[in-house]
C-alpha cells in the first residue's frame, strides 16, 4: 500500500498511514451534516457527506421540503486515498477556511436538487463531550462531534426552480468514531439490554449576541446519559449552562413537539430561559439515509458513480406513517432574555419515556 496525501502531514494518531483508520469495527465513519433555512417555514435543506473507511464506501445525500413535499438526491461511490478531496459525484465540500468558511455544491439537478452554497460560522464551533452508547457489552455508538451555528449564502435549485439564498441560517456538525452504518450486522444473540425506548433533543440556535447548543439523551426512566449546554460568545468565550430541563408542548395525539421551553442556568447561577417555536420539518428516515430510511442507508455499497433522486408526498400515509419512527429536524424560532433567534430543533421519541408521560410505543399526548 502507497502513502496517502495526508501522510505528508505530521497529524498521525496511530502508528498507521493516514490511509487506515485505529479501529477495525466495520461501523467507523466520518461525517458531516449541514441545514440552511430563510427563517421561515418556506424551505429547509437539509444535506451531508459521509466516509466510511472500513466499508471502503463514500456517499452524500441532500433533501428539501417545500410544503408538503420533499426532494431527495443520493450519491455513493468507492472511496479514493485523498480525504482532503471530500467528493462523490456531482456532489463535493471545499474547505476555504477551517472551522470558518466552507462552500457546498451539487450539481444533481437532472436527480432534483442542485445548489452552490458558502457557509460561514457566526461563532466558534462547540466541541461535544464523547457520546457513548453500549448495547450488552459492545458500543453501537462511540462518537466525537463538534457543532457550530452560521449563515449561508449563495443558491439553491429545487425541481427547476431557483431560490436566491441570502443570509439564510442554519446548524452544521462533524462527527467520527463508531455508530451503525451500512448493511446490518449478522444476527446474534438479542442483547440482554434492548433499549424499551429512546429520547433526544439537539438543539443548536443563533442569536444576534450568542449561540446555543442544547442536547440531551435520556433513558426511559429519565436518567440522562448524554448531555451538553453551552452558551458561545462572539469573543470566544464558552459558558456552560447547567443541566437543561426541556418542557415540550407535544400536539394533540401524536408526539409532534409545537414547542418547548428550555431551562438552563448561566455560571453566575441566574436562570437563561429559552422558548422555542417550531415551523417546518425533515423527517430524517425519508430520503436522507437516517433512522431505518427504507430508501438509503449510509454506508451502504450502491455500485461504482452511483446517483439517484426521489421526490416524497409527506401527506401520503406510507410516508407519513414513518415519522413517528424517526429523527426530525424542525426549524426553530426561539427567544431568550428579549433577542430573537433560529436555528434548529431535532426530536426523537420512542417508546416509554417516564418524564414525558409515555408509557409505551402507542402512547401520545392528551
Amino acid at each position: 500500500m502507497a502513502p496517502v496525501p495526508l501522510d505528508e502531514y505530521p497529524i498521525h494518531q496511530a502508528p498507521l498511514s493516514l490511509a487506515y483508520v485505529a479501529s477495525t469495527d466495520r461501523n467507523f465513519y466520518d461525517r458531516c451534516y449541514f441545514n440552511a433555512h430563510p427563517r421561515s417555514d418556506e424551505l429547509f435543506l437539509i444535506t451531508g457527506l459521509g466516509v466510511y473507511p472500513n466499508l471502503g464506501v463514500i456517499d452524500a445525500y441532500a433533501t428539501v421540503r417545500k410544503g408538503d413535499r420533499q426532494w431527495a438526491v443520493r450519491f455513493s461511490d468507492e472511496l479514493g486515498d485523498d480525504r482532503l478531496d471530500q467528493r462523490v459525484g456531482p456532489y463535493r465540500i471545499e474547505v476555504l477556511e477551517p472551522l470558518r468558511k466552507l462552500r457546498v455544491v451539487c450539481d444533481g439537478d437532472e436527480h432534483g436538487i442542485g445548489f452552490d452554497m458558502t457557509w460561514t460560522g457566526s461563532f466558534d464551533a462547540v466541541q461535544e463531550p464523547p457520546h457513548v452508547m453500549r448495547m450488552d457489552a459492545r458500543a453501537i455508538i462511540d462518537a466525537t462531534r463538534f457543532a457550530q451555528v452560521g449563515t449561508w449564502a449563495g443558491e439553491l435549485r429545487v425541481d427547476g426552480e431557483t431560490f436566491d439564498v441570502e443570509d439564510w441560517v442554519g446548524s452544521r456538525d462533524r462527527s467520527w468514531g463508531i455508530r451503525p452504518v451500512g448493511e446490518a450486522d449478522p444476527g446474534g444473540r438479542p442483547a440482554a439490554n434492548a433499549n424499551p425506548g429512546f429520547w433526544w433533543v439537539n438543539v443548536p440556535l443563533r442569536f444576534p449576541e450568542f449561540a446555543v447548543v442544547v442536547m440531551a439523551e435520556e433513558r426511559v426512566d429519565g436518567y440522562r446519559t448524554f448531555n451538553v449546554a453551552v452558551r458561545v460568545w462572539s469573543d470566544g468565550r464558552i459558558e456552560q449552562l447547567g443541566w437543561p430541563q426541556f418542557e415540550i408542548a407535544y400536539r394533540s395525539g401524536s408526539r409532534h413537539p409545537e414547542s418547548a421551553t428550555l431551562r438552563c442556568t448561566a455560571q453566575d447561577g441566574k436562570p437563561v430561559v429559552i422558548e422555542v417555536e417550531t415551523l417546518t420539518s425533515v423527517p430524517l428516515s425519508v430520503g436522507s439515509g437516517y433512522g431505518g430510511d427504507p430508501d438509503w442507508g449510509h454506508g451502504q455499497w450502491r455500485g461504482a458513480g452511483f446517483a439517484e433522486g426521489a421526490v416524497y408526498d409527506l401527506t401520503d400515509p406510507a410516508i407519513a406513517g414513518r415519522i413517528p419512527y424517526s429523527v426530525v429536524d424542525h426549524v426553530a424560532r426561539a427567544s431568550c432574555d428579549g433577542a430573537e433567534g433560529w436555528g434548529l430543533f431535532e426530536h426523537m421519541s420512542l417508546g416509554r419515556h417516564d418524564p414525558s408521560g409515555f408509557p409505551a410505543w402507542d402512547s401520545v399526548a392528551p
